[in-house]
C-alpha cells in the first residue's frame, strides 16, 4: 500500500471515474425516480404478479422448478467467481512475471511491483464483492423456497393473501437485486482489468460499461417486450 502516494494524477482520476460509474449507476437504477422505468424495477412488477398466480395454484411444481432454475444460474456464477478469485490470488503471487509481461504491451506497463499489486487488488475486490452478492442472493432464493412451501392457498383480496403475495415478491426482488449487483460487479471487474494496461483504459472501459448497462436496462428489446401493453 506504500505505492498509493506515488499514483499519478491520471490514475486517481481514472479511479474516480471508475467508482463514480459503478456507484452512480447502482444508485440511479435502484433508488432514483429516473430509474423506475428500467428493466430491474419493471421485472419487480412481474414478480408480484407471479406471487399472486402462485397463491392461486394448488399444485406448485412449476413455481418450484422456476425458482430452482434461478438458483442454478446464481450457483453457476458463484462457483465461477471462486475460480476467478483463486486465479487473481495466484497472479498476486506471480506479480514479477506478470510485470514483465505487461511491460511488453504496446499501451504501457503496470509500473513497479507495488503498483501492479494495487491494480490486481482492485480486480480482486470487484470479484470478491460479486461473490458475496451471488452467495447472498442464493441464500435469499432458499428463503423464497421456504416461503413458497409455507404459502397459503387463495386469491387476491382474501384475508392475508395480499400481504403474503407482497412478502413473496419482496423476497424474490431482494434475491434478484443482489444477483444483478453481482453481474454488475462482473462488468466493472472487466473494466478494472484495463488498469493493467493503462489508467486511461480503466476510465474508458468504465464509461463503456456504463453505456452498455444503461442500454440494456433502459433501451433494450427485452425492456420493450416487458413494458409493451399491446
Amino acid at each position: 500500500m506504500h505505492a498509493l502516494p506515488h499514483l499519478a494524477a491520471v490514475d486517481w482520476i481514472s479511479l474516480a471515474i471508475f467508482f463514480a460509474c459503478w456507484g452512480g449507476y447502482a444508485w440511479f437504477s435502484e433508488h432514483s425516480h429516473w430509474g423506475a422505468v428500467g428493466l430491474i424495477r419493471t421485472s419487480q412488477n412481474y414478480r408480484l404478479q407471479w406471487a399472486y398466480r402462485m397463491l392461486e395454484r394448488d399444485v406448485r411444481v412449476m413455481d418450484s422448478t422456476l425458482i430452482g432454475n434461478l438458483m442454478t444460474s446464481v450457483s453457476f456464477y458463484a462457483n465461477t467467481t471462486i475460480y476467478i478469485i483463486a486465479g487473481l490470488v495466484a497472479a498476486l503471487g506471480a506479480a514479477d512475471r506478470l510485470l514483465s509481461f505487461t511491460a511488453d504491451l504496446p499501451f504501457g506497463g503496470s509500473g513497479n511491483r507495488e503498483l501492479l499489486e494495487i491494480k490486481l487488488m482492485l480486480l480482486l475486490a470487484s470479484f470478491v464483492f460479486a461473490y458475496f452478492k451471488f452467495t447472498w442472493s442464493l441464500r435469499q432464493f432458499n428463503l423464497l423456497s421456504i416461503l413458497v412451501g409455507a404459502a397459503p392457498l387463495g386469491k387476491a383480496g382474501e384475508p392475508g393473501i395480499d400481504t403474503y403475495a407482497h412478502r413473496l415478491a419482496g423476497a424474490n426482488n431482494l434475491a434478484g437485486d443482489d444477483f444483478n449487483r453481482g453481474i454488475r460487479a462482473y462488468y466493472f471487474g472487466l473494466a478494472a482489468s484495463g488498469w493493467l494496461l493503462n489508467p486511461i483504459a480503466l476510465a474508458v472501459l468504465a464509461l463503456a460499461v456504463l453505456i452498455v448497462l444503461y442500454r440494456r436496462d433502459y433501451r433494450s428489446a427485452a425492456l420493450h417486450i416487458l413494458r409493451d401493453q399491446n
